[in-house]
């Protein structure tokens, strides 16, 4: 079975908006900081996601959010993240200097980090665009998207 079928997934996810040009820079930089090739990633657009959201009452249309799944296997748990909080517990999974920077964003309060993401996610479309596909920096990254 290929790892990459959403029935084979396993370890940690993100959902993050594949339209996005800001959201597809963010994977970008965690592919790189995964040294260990622990993350894994699908758009919320993509039938995974959207088979994820509904299972979890999370709206199917607004894709202004991201969302850490910690276990892919284990999805049908409602445990993930939201926000800030998935884009930290993100870079904890991603180890290195991913870790340093999930330190650093989570020594600001809760209320302040996703006050400052909505503000971000509200403007993101008009400061960094649509996503242009471009290819992957190392062409074995494309395995790590559902």
């Amino acid at each position: 079975m290929d790892p990459t079928t959403p029935a084979a997934a396993t370890g940690p996810v993100l959902l993050f908006d594949g339209e996005c040009g800001l959201c597809q820079r963010l994977v970008r930089v965690l592919l790189s900081l995964d040294r260990r090739d622990i993350l894994r990633f699908t758009p919320l657009q993509g039938a995974p996601a959207q088979e994820f959201l509904r299972r979890h009452g999370l709206a199917t249309e607004d894709f202004s959010t991201l969302i850490f799944v910690p276990d892919w296997a284990g999805r049908d748990r409602p445990d993930f993240r939201l926000r800030t909080d998935g884009v930290i517990a993100a870079l904890r999974a991603a180890g290195g200097a991913g870790r340093w920077w999930a330190i650093l964003l989570a020594v600001v309060p809760t209320a302040l980090r996703d006050a400052g993401y909505g503000v971000v996610a509200r403007w993101r479309h008009r400061l960094f665009g649509p996503w242009r596909a471009r290819p992957l920096l190392r062409p074995e990254w494309a395995g790590r998207f559902i």
